[in-house]
Protein backbone atom coordinates (compact mmCIF):
# COMPACT_ATOMS: atom_id res chain seq x y z
CA UNK A 1 0.00 0.00 0.00
CA UNK A 2 1.31 3.42 -1.16
CA UNK A 3 2.54 5.94 1.91
CA UNK A 4 -0.01 8.42 2.34
CA UNK A 5 1.82 11.64 3.59
CA UNK A 6 0.41 14.70 6.16
CA UNK A 7 1.72 17.06 8.33
CA UNK A 8 0.57 18.81 11.59
CA UNK A 9 2.76 21.98 13.09
CA UNK A 10 1.57 22.44 16.74
CA UNK A 11 2.35 26.16 18.36
CA UNK A 12 1.69 26.02 22.19
CA UNK A 13 2.24 30.07 22.36
CA UNK A 14 -0.70 31.31 23.25
CA UNK A 15 -4.53 30.24 24.44
CA UNK A 16 -6.06 32.44 21.89
CA UNK A 17 -6.16 36.00 23.46
CA UNK A 18 -7.64 38.77 21.95
CA UNK A 19 -5.06 40.72 19.82
CA UNK A 20 -4.05 43.04 22.45
CA UNK A 21 -3.16 40.29 25.11
CA UNK A 22 -0.17 38.90 22.15
CA UNK A 23 2.87 38.27 24.41
CA UNK A 24 5.22 41.11 23.57
CA UNK A 25 8.17 37.60 23.18
CA UNK A 26 5.75 36.25 20.66
CA UNK A 27 5.26 39.76 18.75
CA UNK A 28 8.73 40.06 19.02
CA UNK A 29 9.31 36.58 17.44
CA UNK A 30 7.15 37.13 14.34
CA UNK A 31 8.89 40.60 14.17
CA UNK A 32 11.89 38.88 13.48
CA UNK A 33 10.74 36.26 11.11
CA UNK A 34 8.92 38.28 8.90
CA UNK A 35 10.07 41.84 9.08
CA UNK A 36 13.65 41.16 8.68
CA UNK A 37 16.36 38.79 7.36
CA UNK A 38 17.53 37.24 10.63
CA UNK A 39 16.44 33.93 9.63
CA UNK A 40 16.74 33.90 5.89
CA UNK A 41 19.38 33.19 3.17
CA UNK A 42 22.68 35.01 3.79
CA UNK A 43 24.10 33.12 0.48
CA UNK A 44 22.77 33.03 -2.40
CA UNK A 45 23.40 30.92 -5.62
CA UNK A 46 21.89 30.17 -9.03
CA UNK A 47 19.32 29.87 -10.76
CA UNK A 48 21.89 28.27 -13.14
CA UNK A 49 22.06 27.01 -16.55
CA UNK A 50 23.61 23.89 -18.13
CA UNK A 51 25.80 24.97 -21.40
CA UNK A 52 28.24 23.12 -23.59
CA UNK A 53 26.39 19.89 -22.70
CA UNK A 54 27.57 20.27 -18.87
CA UNK A 55 31.05 21.73 -19.50
CA UNK A 56 30.05 25.21 -18.52
CA UNK A 57 27.04 26.36 -15.92
CA UNK A 58 25.86 30.37 -16.52
CA UNK A 59 24.50 32.35 -13.88
CA UNK A 60 23.47 35.87 -13.13
CA UNK A 61 25.38 37.90 -10.82
CA UNK A 62 25.75 41.68 -10.01
CA UNK A 63 28.15 43.68 -12.30
CA UNK A 64 31.49 44.83 -10.69
CA UNK A 65 32.27 46.97 -13.67
CA UNK A 66 28.33 48.75 -14.01
CA UNK A 67 27.17 49.61 -10.53
CA UNK A 68 22.92 48.18 -10.47
CA UNK A 69 23.30 46.05 -13.68
CA UNK A 70 23.59 42.35 -14.08
CA UNK A 71 26.36 40.34 -15.74
CA UNK A 72 25.62 36.82 -17.27
CA UNK A 73 28.80 34.58 -15.75
CA UNK A 74 30.06 31.62 -17.20
CA UNK A 75 31.91 29.10 -14.92
CA UNK A 76 33.91 25.90 -16.02
CA UNK A 77 32.58 23.10 -14.03
CA UNK A 78 35.15 21.41 -13.45
CA UNK A 79 37.53 23.93 -12.42
CA UNK A 80 34.76 27.14 -11.78
CA UNK A 81 37.24 29.53 -14.25
CA UNK A 82 35.04 32.42 -14.38
CA UNK A 83 34.56 34.37 -16.89
CA UNK A 84 32.04 37.18 -18.45
CA UNK A 85 29.45 35.79 -21.14
CA UNK A 86 27.83 38.65 -21.32
CA UNK A 87 28.61 42.06 -19.76
CA UNK A 88 26.03 45.06 -17.80
CA UNK A 89 27.39 47.35 -20.48
CA UNK A 90 26.19 45.64 -23.16
CA UNK A 91 22.78 45.55 -22.42
CA UNK A 92 22.06 49.32 -22.08
CA UNK A 93 19.69 50.36 -24.58
CA UNK A 94 20.77 53.31 -27.21
CA UNK A 95 19.71 56.65 -25.12
CA UNK A 96 18.64 54.95 -21.84
CA UNK A 97 20.63 55.14 -18.66
CA UNK A 98 20.67 51.87 -17.10
CA UNK A 99 21.21 48.24 -18.44
CA UNK A 100 18.08 46.00 -19.18
CA UNK A 101 17.48 44.16 -15.81
CA UNK A 102 17.35 40.41 -16.94
CA UNK A 103 14.73 38.85 -15.82
CA UNK A 104 15.21 35.88 -18.21
CA UNK A 105 17.25 34.96 -20.49
CA UNK A 106 18.45 32.27 -23.37
CA UNK A 107 22.33 31.80 -25.02
CA UNK A 108 21.92 30.30 -28.62
CA UNK A 109 23.46 26.90 -29.14
CA UNK A 110 26.61 28.74 -31.05
CA UNK A 111 26.61 31.13 -28.22
CA UNK A 112 26.35 33.92 -30.19
CA UNK A 113 23.15 35.17 -29.99
CA UNK A 114 21.46 36.33 -26.37
CA UNK A 115 17.64 36.53 -25.52
CA UNK A 116 17.00 38.71 -23.17
CA UNK A 117 13.29 39.05 -21.26
CA UNK A 118 12.77 42.32 -19.28
CA UNK A 119 10.39 44.34 -17.88
CA UNK A 120 7.84 42.38 -17.25
CA UNK A 121 3.95 42.31 -16.41
CA UNK A 122 1.96 39.70 -14.32
CA UNK A 123 -0.35 37.37 -16.35
CA UNK A 124 -2.73 35.64 -14.03
CA UNK A 125 0.15 33.83 -11.20
CA UNK A 126 2.98 34.50 -13.07
CA UNK A 127 5.07 37.37 -14.85
CA UNK A 128 4.89 36.07 -18.73
CA UNK A 129 4.51 39.04 -20.49
CA UNK A 130 7.12 41.74 -21.15
CA UNK A 131 9.62 42.88 -23.81
CA UNK A 132 12.26 40.79 -25.52
CA UNK A 133 15.53 42.04 -26.34
CA UNK A 134 18.33 40.23 -29.06
CA UNK A 135 22.36 40.72 -28.06
CA UNK A 136 24.91 39.49 -30.74
CA UNK A 137 27.78 38.84 -29.19
CA UNK A 138 29.96 39.50 -32.08
CA UNK A 139 28.83 42.64 -32.96
CA UNK A 140 27.47 44.10 -29.84
CA UNK A 141 24.44 44.84 -30.79
CA UNK A 142 21.35 44.86 -28.92
CA UNK A 143 17.83 45.26 -30.83
CA UNK A 144 14.13 45.17 -28.92
CA UNK A 145 12.44 42.48 -30.69
CA UNK A 146 8.60 43.03 -32.04
CA UNK A 147 8.67 45.66 -34.47
CA UNK A 148 7.71 49.40 -34.10
CA UNK A 149 4.28 48.33 -33.63
CA UNK A 150 4.34 46.36 -30.98
CA UNK A 151 3.78 48.25 -27.33
CA UNK A 152 5.78 47.97 -24.57
CA UNK A 153 5.62 44.90 -22.85
CA UNK A 154 3.09 43.29 -24.81
CA UNK A 155 5.50 39.99 -26.14
CA UNK A 156 5.10 36.51 -24.32
CA UNK A 157 7.22 33.32 -24.77
CA UNK A 158 10.03 34.49 -27.07
CA UNK A 159 11.98 31.40 -27.96
CA UNK A 160 14.98 31.50 -30.50
CA UNK A 161 14.77 28.71 -33.17
CA UNK A 162 17.03 25.83 -33.08
CA UNK A 163 18.80 27.01 -36.27
CA UNK A 164 19.38 30.20 -34.18
CA UNK A 165 18.33 32.89 -37.02
CA UNK A 166 14.89 33.39 -35.81
CA UNK A 167 12.96 34.39 -32.76
CA UNK A 168 8.89 33.17 -32.13
CA UNK A 169 6.95 34.99 -29.72
CA UNK A 170 3.34 35.36 -29.49
CA UNK A 171 2.03 39.05 -28.91
CA UNK A 172 -2.26 39.28 -28.37
CA UNK A 173 -2.90 35.39 -29.10
CA UNK A 174 -1.05 35.52 -32.52
CA UNK A 175 2.34 33.50 -33.24
CA UNK A 176 4.90 35.97 -35.01
CA UNK A 177 8.39 35.14 -36.07
CA UNK A 178 10.88 37.45 -36.36
CA UNK A 179 13.98 37.10 -39.04
CA UNK A 180 16.92 38.15 -37.13
CA UNK A 181 19.30 39.35 -40.07
CA UNK A 182 17.05 41.89 -41.32
CA UNK A 183 14.03 41.68 -38.74
CA UNK A 184 12.00 40.84 -41.02
CA UNK A 185 8.22 39.80 -38.71
CA UNK A 186 5.85 37.12 -40.83
CA UNK A 187 2.19 36.58 -38.79
CA UNK A 188 1.70 33.02 -39.01
CA UNK A 189 -1.75 32.78 -37.09
CA UNK A 190 -4.91 35.08 -37.18
CA UNK A 191 -8.21 35.26 -36.04
CA UNK A 192 -7.27 35.80 -32.14
CA UNK A 193 -9.51 37.76 -30.01
CA UNK A 194 -10.77 38.01 -26.02
CA UNK A 195 -12.27 34.61 -26.40
CA UNK A 196 -9.52 32.88 -29.18
CA UNK A 197 -5.94 32.75 -29.07
CA UNK A 198 -3.20 30.65 -30.18
CA UNK A 199 0.26 29.63 -28.79
CA UNK A 200 -1.17 30.82 -25.01
CA UNK A 201 -3.28 29.40 -23.06
CA UNK A 202 -6.84 29.69 -20.74
CA UNK A 203 -7.20 30.31 -17.34
CA UNK A 204 -7.79 26.36 -16.64
CA UNK A 205 -4.50 25.39 -18.58
CA UNK A 206 -2.17 27.67 -17.29
CA UNK A 207 -3.62 27.07 -13.02
CA UNK A 208 -4.36 22.89 -13.10
CA UNK A 209 -1.73 21.78 -15.92
CA UNK A 210 0.95 24.78 -15.60
CA UNK A 211 0.82 25.35 -19.03
CA UNK A 212 1.55 28.95 -20.24
CA UNK A 213 3.52 29.01 -23.22
CA UNK A 214 1.93 26.89 -26.04
CA UNK A 215 4.11 26.70 -29.08
CA UNK A 216 7.41 24.63 -30.07
CA UNK A 217 9.88 25.10 -32.33
CA UNK A 218 10.64 22.06 -34.45
CA UNK A 219 14.04 20.39 -33.98
CA UNK A 220 14.87 21.96 -37.71
CA UNK A 221 12.99 24.70 -36.97
CA UNK A 222 11.08 24.31 -40.19
CA UNK A 223 7.47 24.53 -38.59
CA UNK A 224 5.91 25.59 -35.31
CA UNK A 225 3.45 23.22 -33.66
CA UNK A 226 1.04 25.09 -31.37
CA UNK A 227 -2.42 25.27 -28.99
CA UNK A 228 -5.62 27.13 -30.36
CA UNK A 229 -8.31 27.73 -27.98
CA UNK A 230 -11.49 28.65 -28.44
CA UNK A 231 -13.52 29.95 -25.09
CA UNK A 232 -16.89 30.52 -26.86
CA UNK A 233 -19.64 28.60 -24.52
CA UNK A 234 -17.11 29.36 -21.39
CA UNK A 235 -18.83 31.03 -18.50
CA UNK A 236 -17.45 34.29 -17.56
CA UNK A 237 -16.35 34.54 -14.28
CA UNK A 238 -15.93 38.62 -12.95
CA UNK A 239 -13.26 39.64 -10.70
CA UNK A 240 -14.15 42.57 -8.76
CA UNK A 241 -10.63 44.49 -7.36
CA UNK A 242 -11.80 46.93 -5.05
CA UNK A 243 -8.28 48.05 -3.79
CA UNK A 244 -6.68 49.24 -6.67
CA UNK A 245 -8.96 52.31 -7.46
CA UNK A 246 -11.55 55.01 -5.93
CA UNK A 247 -14.12 52.67 -8.23
CA UNK A 248 -13.82 48.95 -8.34
CA UNK A 249 -12.30 47.58 -11.03
CA UNK A 250 -14.20 44.53 -12.67
CA UNK A 251 -12.21 41.75 -15.10
CA UNK A 252 -13.98 39.24 -16.98
CA UNK A 253 -12.75 35.75 -17.50
CA UNK A 254 -13.71 32.48 -18.72
CA UNK A 255 -13.91 30.21 -16.38
CA UNK A 256 -16.03 26.94 -16.45
CA UNK A 257 -17.78 25.84 -13.36
CA UNK A 258 -18.07 21.76 -12.78
CA UNK A 259 -19.63 20.72 -15.09
CA UNK A 260 -20.25 23.69 -17.37
CA UNK A 261 -18.85 23.81 -21.13
CA UNK A 262 -14.53 23.79 -21.62
CA UNK A 263 -12.60 25.84 -24.04
CA UNK A 264 -12.33 23.77 -27.12
CA UNK A 265 -8.72 23.08 -27.44
CA UNK A 266 -6.66 21.89 -30.74
CA UNK A 267 -3.42 21.55 -32.45
CA UNK A 268 -2.12 22.92 -34.70
CA UNK A 269 1.15 22.76 -37.14
CA UNK A 270 2.32 25.76 -39.90
CA UNK A 271 5.47 26.19 -41.46
CA UNK A 272 7.48 29.22 -39.74
CA UNK A 273 7.67 30.69 -43.69
CA UNK A 274 4.15 31.71 -43.36
CA UNK A 275 0.81 29.66 -44.86
CA UNK A 276 -1.51 27.74 -43.93
CA UNK A 277 -2.17 25.59 -40.60
CA UNK A 278 -2.73 21.81 -40.64
CA UNK A 279 -4.57 20.36 -37.84
CA UNK A 280 -3.82 17.10 -36.26
CA UNK A 281 -6.94 15.00 -35.74
CA UNK A 282 -6.74 13.76 -32.40
CA UNK A 283 -9.63 11.84 -31.38
CA UNK A 284 -12.35 12.85 -28.97
CA UNK A 285 -14.47 15.85 -28.32
CA UNK A 286 -12.42 19.38 -28.18
CA UNK A 287 -14.40 20.31 -25.56
CA UNK A 288 -14.52 17.44 -23.22
CA UNK A 289 -10.99 16.15 -23.10
CA UNK A 290 -7.24 18.24 -22.51
CA UNK A 291 -4.18 18.37 -24.25
CA UNK A 292 -2.18 19.25 -21.41
CA UNK A 293 1.05 18.52 -23.32
CA UNK A 294 2.57 18.24 -26.67
CA UNK A 295 6.46 18.31 -28.20
CA UNK A 296 7.95 17.44 -31.17
CA UNK A 297 9.20 13.52 -31.58
CA UNK A 298 11.53 14.45 -34.90
CA UNK A 299 11.22 16.84 -37.89
CA UNK A 300 8.03 15.73 -38.95
CA UNK A 301 6.48 14.36 -36.16
CA UNK A 302 4.47 15.97 -32.65
CA UNK A 303 3.31 13.48 -29.87
CA UNK A 304 0.21 15.16 -28.11
CA UNK A 305 -0.98 13.68 -24.44
CA UNK A 306 -4.82 13.26 -24.51
CA UNK A 307 -6.56 13.50 -21.18
CA UNK A 308 -10.51 12.90 -20.76
CA UNK A 309 -12.06 15.73 -18.64
CA UNK A 310 -12.39 12.96 -15.47
CA UNK A 311 -8.75 12.79 -15.85
CA UNK A 312 -8.46 8.93 -15.84
CA UNK A 313 -7.13 7.86 -19.21
CA UNK A 314 -4.81 9.85 -21.32
CA UNK A 315 -3.58 8.61 -24.45
CA UNK A 316 -0.13 9.33 -26.18
CA UNK A 317 -0.94 10.57 -29.47
CA UNK A 318 1.35 10.72 -32.41
CA UNK A 319 0.86 12.66 -35.68
CA UNK A 320 2.27 13.61 -38.80
CA UNK A 321 2.54 17.28 -38.91
CA UNK A 322 2.29 18.07 -42.42
CA UNK A 323 -1.19 15.83 -43.03
CA UNK A 324 -2.85 15.95 -39.34
CA UNK A 325 -2.88 12.13 -39.08
CA UNK A 326 -2.65 10.97 -35.80
CA UNK A 327 -2.43 7.53 -34.25
CA UNK A 328 -2.87 6.21 -30.89
CA UNK A 329 0.43 4.73 -29.48
CA UNK A 330 -0.42 4.09 -25.51
CA UNK A 331 -3.56 4.26 -23.39
CA UNK A 332 -2.92 5.08 -19.43
CA UNK A 333 -6.12 4.03 -17.79
CA UNK A 334 -6.71 4.11 -13.73
CA UNK A 335 -10.05 3.37 -11.85
CA UNK A 336 -9.30 7.00 -9.90
CA UNK A 337 -7.43 9.54 -11.83
CA UNK A 338 -3.40 9.85 -14.34
CA UNK A 339 -1.44 11.94 -13.69
CA UNK A 340 -0.01 14.21 -16.90
CA UNK A 341 3.56 13.16 -17.97
CA UNK A 342 6.43 15.41 -17.94
CA UNK A 343 9.26 12.49 -17.63
CA UNK A 344 9.21 11.25 -21.43
CA UNK A 345 12.40 10.96 -22.94
CA UNK A 346 13.38 9.63 -26.27
CA UNK A 347 15.73 6.94 -26.08
CA UNK A 348 17.57 4.39 -28.88
CA UNK A 349 17.58 7.81 -31.33
CA UNK A 350 13.92 8.25 -31.11
CA UNK A 351 12.77 4.60 -31.55
CA UNK A 352 11.81 4.44 -28.06
CA UNK A 353 10.57 6.28 -25.22
CA UNK A 354 11.14 6.35 -21.44
CA UNK A 355 7.50 6.37 -19.21
CA UNK A 356 6.81 6.76 -16.32
CA UNK A 357 3.29 5.12 -15.28
CA UNK A 358 1.37 3.65 -12.20
CA UNK A 359 -0.28 0.80 -13.77
CA UNK A 360 1.43 -1.90 -11.67
CA UNK A 361 -0.07 0.44 -8.10
CA UNK A 362 3.39 2.19 -7.89
CA UNK A 363 4.83 4.69 -10.18
CA UNK A 364 7.55 3.33 -12.04
CA UNK A 365 9.33 3.49 -15.39
CA UNK A 366 9.15 1.84 -18.76
CA UNK A 367 10.71 1.57 -21.84
CA UNK A 368 8.30 1.84 -24.32
CA UNK A 369 8.16 1.54 -28.12
CA UNK A 370 7.39 4.06 -30.85
CA UNK A 371 4.61 2.54 -31.65
CA UNK A 372 3.28 0.99 -28.03
CA UNK A 373 3.39 -2.41 -28.87
CA UNK A 374 6.44 -3.45 -26.21
CA UNK A 375 6.96 -2.09 -23.00
CA UNK A 376 9.73 -3.31 -20.78
CA UNK A 377 9.57 -2.16 -16.71
CA UNK A 378 12.94 -0.35 -15.94
CA UNK A 379 12.42 0.05 -11.90
CA UNK A 380 10.65 -2.60 -9.63
CA UNK A 381 9.77 -2.47 -6.23
CA UNK A 382 7.32 -0.58 -3.38
CA UNK A 383 8.01 2.79 -4.11
CA UNK A 384 7.30 5.45 -6.62
CA UNK A 385 9.62 7.05 -8.79
CA UNK A 386 8.77 10.82 -7.64
CA UNK A 387 11.07 12.65 -10.70
CA UNK A 388 13.13 11.70 -13.29
CA UNK A 389 16.64 13.66 -13.00
CA UNK A 390 18.48 12.67 -15.93
CA UNK A 391 19.23 9.72 -18.66
CA UNK A 392 22.62 8.92 -19.09
CA UNK A 393 21.80 6.87 -22.24
CA UNK A 394 25.69 6.26 -23.18
CA UNK A 395 26.18 4.40 -19.80
CA UNK A 396 22.76 2.73 -19.81
CA UNK A 397 20.95 4.21 -16.70
CA UNK A 398 18.86 6.61 -15.67
CA UNK A 399 18.94 8.92 -12.49
CA UNK A 400 15.53 9.11 -10.59
CA UNK A 401 13.92 11.02 -6.87
CA UNK A 402 12.43 8.37 -4.83
CA UNK A 403 12.69 7.46 -1.07
CA UNK A 404 11.97 3.39 -1.05
CA UNK A 405 11.96 3.40 2.74
CA UNK A 406 10.94 6.44 4.08
CA UNK A 407 8.18 8.89 2.37
CA UNK A 408 9.25 12.13 4.38
CA UNK A 409 12.60 11.89 2.51
CA UNK A 410 13.92 12.33 -0.44
CA UNK A 411 17.46 10.38 -2.31
CA UNK A 412 18.98 10.14 -5.92
CA UNK A 413 19.02 6.86 -7.56
CA UNK A 414 20.18 5.42 -10.43
CA UNK A 415 18.91 2.21 -12.70
CA UNK A 416 19.93 0.37 -15.84
CA UNK A 417 17.88 1.02 -18.94
CA UNK A 418 17.82 -2.34 -20.09
CA UNK A 419 15.49 -2.95 -16.45
CA UNK A 420 18.33 -5.24 -15.23
CA UNK A 421 18.70 -5.86 -11.92
CA UNK A 422 18.01 -3.48 -8.29
CA UNK A 423 18.32 0.49 -8.28
CA UNK A 424 21.20 1.66 -6.59
CA UNK A 425 20.99 4.96 -4.06
CA UNK A 426 23.46 7.88 -5.01
CA UNK A 427 22.80 10.18 -2.17
CA UNK A 428 25.07 9.59 0.44
CA UNK A 429 23.99 7.21 3.24
CA UNK A 430 25.37 9.20 5.89
CA UNK A 431 22.97 12.12 5.08
CA UNK A 432 19.13 11.03 6.09
CA UNK A 433 16.71 14.20 4.89
CA UNK A 434 15.93 15.41 1.19
CA UNK A 435 17.76 16.21 -1.51
CA UNK A 436 17.59 17.95 -4.54
CA UNK A 437 19.48 17.74 -7.84
CA UNK A 438 20.03 19.68 -10.93
CA UNK A 439 21.80 17.34 -13.15
CA UNK A 440 24.07 18.50 -16.47
CA UNK A 441 23.08 17.19 -19.95
CA UNK A 442 25.59 14.76 -20.14
CA UNK A 443 24.80 13.06 -16.34
CA UNK A 444 28.47 14.08 -15.05
CA UNK A 445 27.84 16.66 -12.67
CA UNK A 446 24.76 17.81 -10.21
CA UNK A 447 24.26 20.48 -8.31
CA UNK A 448 23.38 18.65 -5.01
CA UNK A 449 21.29 20.66 -2.17
CA UNK A 450 20.72 18.62 1.32
CA UNK A 451 18.31 19.58 4.25
CA UNK A 452 16.81 18.23 6.83
CA UNK A 453 13.70 19.64 9.19
CA UNK A 454 16.26 21.11 11.29
CA UNK A 455 19.07 22.38 9.23
CA UNK A 456 18.94 24.99 6.67
CA UNK A 457 20.04 23.72 2.89
CA UNK A 458 23.37 23.20 1.38
CA UNK A 459 24.70 22.90 -1.66
CA UNK A 460 28.23 21.40 -3.38
CA UNK A 461 28.61 20.39 -6.93
CA UNK A 462 29.23 16.59 -6.95
CA UNK A 463 30.59 14.42 -9.85
CA UNK A 464 28.50 11.65 -11.29
CA UNK A 465 28.20 8.56 -10.98
CA UNK A 466 30.38 8.81 -7.75
CA UNK A 467 28.47 11.69 -5.95
CA UNK A 468 31.85 12.91 -4.95
CA UNK A 469 31.87 16.55 -3.92
CA UNK A 470 33.98 18.89 -5.55
CA UNK A 471 33.24 22.28 -4.56
CA UNK A 472 30.77 24.24 -2.13
CA UNK A 473 28.72 26.27 -3.37
CA UNK A 474 26.46 27.14 -0.59
CA UNK A 475 27.13 26.49 3.35
CA UNK A 476 25.25 29.39 4.82
CA UNK A 477 26.81 29.07 8.27
CA UNK A 478 25.13 32.52 9.70
CA UNK A 479 21.75 31.71 8.94
CA UNK A 480 22.72 27.89 10.50
CA UNK A 481 23.94 29.69 13.55
CA UNK A 482 20.61 31.71 13.71
CA UNK A 483 18.04 29.03 13.09
CA UNK A 484 20.41 26.53 15.82
CA UNK A 485 19.51 29.25 18.49
CA UNK A 486 15.73 29.40 18.81
CA UNK A 487 15.01 25.87 17.57
CA UNK A 488 12.64 24.50 20.33
CA UNK A 489 13.93 22.00 22.38
CA UNK A 490 13.33 18.63 21.37
CA UNK A 491 13.17 20.12 17.60
CA UNK A 492 10.96 18.96 15.00
CA UNK A 493 9.43 15.54 15.95
CA UNK A 494 8.01 12.83 12.83
CA UNK A 495 5.72 9.91 13.76
CA UNK A 496 3.25 7.84 12.16
CA UNK A 497 -0.05 6.70 12.80
CA UNK A 498 -2.50 4.13 11.36
CA UNK A 499 -5.76 5.23 10.64
CA UNK A 500 -6.99 1.57 9.63
CA UNK A 501 -7.13 -0.45 6.43
CA UNK A 502 -3.42 -0.66 6.02
CA UNK A 503 -3.04 3.02 5.22
CA UNK A 504 -0.28 4.71 7.84
CA UNK A 505 0.23 8.64 7.67
CA UNK A 506 3.56 10.04 8.45
CA UNK A 507 2.94 13.16 9.92
CA UNK A 508 5.28 15.98 11.60
CA UNK A 509 4.98 18.53 14.59
CA UNK A 510 6.69 21.43 16.45
CA UNK A 511 6.10 21.64 19.87
CA UNK A 512 6.76 24.85 22.09
CA UNK A 513 10.22 25.63 23.51
CA UNK A 514 8.86 24.96 26.94
CA UNK A 515 6.41 22.09 26.39
CA UNK A 516 4.65 20.74 29.51
CA UNK A 517 2.99 17.42 28.79
CA UNK A 518 0.81 18.45 31.97
CA UNK A 519 -0.59 21.77 29.98
CA UNK A 520 -3.41 22.04 26.98
CA UNK A 521 -2.03 23.65 24.13
CA UNK A 522 -3.92 24.88 20.90
CA UNK A 523 -2.87 23.30 17.76
CA UNK A 524 -2.43 24.43 14.24
CA UNK A 525 -2.51 21.75 11.35
CA UNK A 526 -1.43 22.34 7.94
CA UNK A 527 -3.12 19.90 5.38
CA UNK A 528 -2.73 20.89 2.01
CA UNK A 529 -1.62 17.29 0.17
CA UNK A 530 -1.33 15.69 -2.87
CA UNK A 531 -0.52 12.63 -4.64
CA UNK A 532 3.20 11.88 -3.78
CA UNK A 533 3.11 15.06 -1.69
CA UNK A 534 5.66 15.41 1.22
Amino acid sequence: MRALTTSCVLLGLFAAPAVSQVPAPLTDMVRRVFATNEFGARQRFGPVQWTEGGAAYLTIEPSKETPGGLDIVRYQTASGTRNVLVAAADLRPSGQPAPLAIEDYTVSADGRQVLIFANSERVWRQNTRGDYWLLDRTTRTLKKLGGPYAPPSSLMYAKLAPTGDRVGYVRQGEIYVERLADGVITKLTSGADSLHVNGMTDWVYEEEFSLRDAFRWSPDGAWIAYWHFDMTGVGTFKLINDTDSLYPIVTPIQYPKVGSANSAVTVGVVSTGGGRTTWIDVPDDPRLNYIPRMEWAGPTTVVIQRMNRLQNTNKVVFAEAQTGRATVALTERDDAWVDVVDDLTWLAQGKEFLWPSERDGWRHLYRVSRDGATMTLVTTGGYDVVRVESVDEAQGLVYFIASPDNATQRYLYRARLDGKGAAERVSPVTQPGTHRYDVSPDSRWAFHTYSTANTPPTTDLVSLPRHASIRTMIDDTLRRAAIQAVLPKPPVEFFKVDVGAGVVLDGWMIKPQDFDSTRQYPMMMYVYGEPAGQ
